[in-house]
């Protein structure tokens, strides 16, 4: 059963290699692309199935231990219910972005390696969630990005360069001083597997380990994970890359990639670290645990990401810059449960930010990809974005309409849509810390709400622009009449022999559609996603749990489950 655990990575890594070798052929290519997608989807959802179903019992830890190489001495990869929730976010998202790529990126752009790319960029993240040790968490991470470089600089304008490069350059340093980290940690404990830190920092006594030293290197590996997942005050990244990246590039961006910087954190902060006790003050972050000084740190990030990006957001002129600053301002709004959750006062308190954050994610993930593709949509049959060249689409171009309606609401919070429940949820945790004396509970009520105000105000604008009103010049010659999927004429932008076919905008409308259904669906049936996301979020917790399952788990030692330990 524990082979299980590369299955998701084996599919990906297998389609990114067939995708490249079957680039002379167009269509077979395109065909190897969404088969490979399906195929990734499916063993995901056999993972989940073992790991996390039935809802509402144990979860299950499977761990491979790759040529039998007992931990810590080996490579180990760990599915626990925290990465298999991540991953089906994953499977989904990106069969459905990859089905909208199919449809609008230009033949010679999918014969310039896009689908690969896509692929290999699947398989950073897919090893990201099951590593069980930090160096090779590093190695995901860099597998990730190098696909995402080029994804971002697609195509080659001017603006994409500049965008691109300033992305290369900010994760190429935060990936130095990740490494450095890494080795400072090292070092320190004596060991990269996460779980075989987590039981030294338990006993650092037993260990001769120094505390200090590892919790200001850990700070410093926090800030490379802040910049990963475009938390303030290294957000400045997101808005040029998500405008430059083409449209179901950005959607992967926005949607799944940012969440393994989140996943990071949890995995790291409140798995690992979390088994080490200290007692510090430093510049008036005071507490007894890292946790405890990592909560006000998260707390400060998120409230700064919720005003700066809402406020950016509510300030731009383009729907992709809504969009990217939104990103900004809904990543706070992850983290600003799990600040909660780092200080709460009791273990019912931290599993219910942690589910918060956890549910968020995924609704954000769904949400903000639907957005990033109806933009992208806007584009193809108006040739603009900008605020001003828009207007009336509500009219003329309904069913993409509703997708956007939908996705807004969903960030903003309406019933019975799933991003409600995560709102809710979000509320919900700080208001239970505060009634139990949370510290900095009542604040981040006042950040909770004051970026929901935010929120309304900028998806508002966005609609009324874009949707209401009447039909802008512009508008009125892409669509002369009402179009729906299936039925009217729709006047292609670009004018080459490349331009989009009707089946081709049909299936991006389509997409759009899904995440819009799924968003609705998640609401409706919250019951099970939130069973997943509180599975997920006491696995996180369970630093003991954890150790057990990767350090003396069925299967772990050379030969009979023993060896170096």
């Amino acid at each position: 059963m524990s082979t299980l655990v590369i299955a998701p990575l084996l599919v990906a890594l297998v389609t990114a290699i067939l995708t490249l070798l079957t680039r002379p052929s167009d269509i077979l290519q395109r065909t190897v692309s969404l088969l490979g997608g399906v195929a990734y989807l499916v063993a995901v959802a056999a993972l989940f199935d073992a790991v996390v179903l039935p809802l509402g019992g144990e979860s299950t830890t499977l761990v491979y231990q790759v040529s039998n190489w007992a931990a810590p001495f080996g490579i180990t990869l760990v599915a626990d219910a925290l990465s298999a929730f991540l991953l089906a976010l994953t499977g989904f998202v990106s069969l459905l972005t990859l089905s909208y790529s199919v449809a609008s990126v230009g033949s010679f752009g999918q014969r310039l390696s896009y689908h690969t790319l896509f692929h290999f960029m699947v398989v950073g993240v897919t090893g990201s969630f099951l590593t069980g040790d930090i160096f090779n968490l590093f190695v995901w991470f860099e597998v990730m990005l190098m696909s995402s470089y080029i994804l971002v600089l697609f195509y080659s304008g001017r603006e994409h360069t500049r965008a691109a490069l300033n992305y290369v350059v900010l994760n190429l340093i935060g990936s130095a001083v990740m490494l450095v980290a890494i080795g400072g940690l090292y070092s320190t404990t004596g060991t990269l597997n996460m779980a075989d830190i987590a039981r030294r920092l338990a006993e650092p006594a037993a260990y001769d380990i120094e505390l200090l030293p590892t919790l200001g290197l850990s700070a410093v590996l926090f800030s490379v994970f802040a910049l990963k997942a475009g938390l303030a005050p290294f957000q400045f990244w997101v808005p040029a890359a998500y405008r430059a990246a083409p449209s179901p590039v950005t959607a992967m961006l926005a949607g799944v990639v940012k969440k393994v910087g989140i996943y990071a954190i949890v995995r790291l902060y409140f798995t690992i670290f979390a088994a080490a006790s200290i007692d510090i003050g430093f510049l008036g972050i005071t507490g007894e645990s890292f946790l405890g000084f990592f909560g006000p740190v998260m707390f400060v990030m998120a409230a700064v990401s919720i005003v700066l990006g809402g406020i950016g957001a509510v300030g731009r002129d383009d729907v992709d810059g809504i969009l990217a600053y939104s990103s900004i301002s809904q990543v706070g709004f992850i983290v600003l449960p799990l600040a909660v959750a780092a200080t709460a006062p009791s273990e019912a308190v931290r599993v219910l930010g942690v589910t918060a954050a956890l549910v968020y994610a995924f609704n954000h993930g769904l949400a903000k990809s639907l957005l990033f593709l109806a933009s992208g949509t806007l584009k193809d049959v108006v040739g603009s974005d900008r605020l001003s060249d828009l207007g009336g689409l509500a009219d003329r171009a309904p069913v993409l309409a509703a997708g956007f309606l939908l996705g807004a609401l969903t960030l903003i919070g309406v019933p019975p849509l799933s991003g409600f429940f995560g709102k809710y949820l979000v509320f919900q945790a700080a208001a239970e810390s505060f009634a139990a004396g949370g510290a900095g509970a009542g604040l981040a009520l006042a950040v909770a709400l004051a970026g929901a105000i935010l929120t309304i105000a900028y998806y508002t604008r966005a609609w009324n622009a874009v949707f209401w009103g009447r039909p802008s010049d512009l508008v009125d010659a892409a669509l002369p009449e009402r179009w729906s999927v299936g039925s009217g004429d729709v006047a292609m932008t670009d004018g080459g022999d490349d331009g989009l076919k009707r089946l081709e905008l049909t299936t991006q409308v389509t997409v759009v559609v899904a995440l819009a259904v799924a968003a609705i669906g998640f609401g409706i049936g919250f019951e099970a996603l939130f069973g997943a996301a509180d599975a997920a979020a006491r696995a996180a917790v369970d630093t003991n749990g954890y150790v057990d399952a990767v350090l003396h788990g069925p299967g772990v030692g050379f030969e009979s489950g023993g060896g170096g330990h």
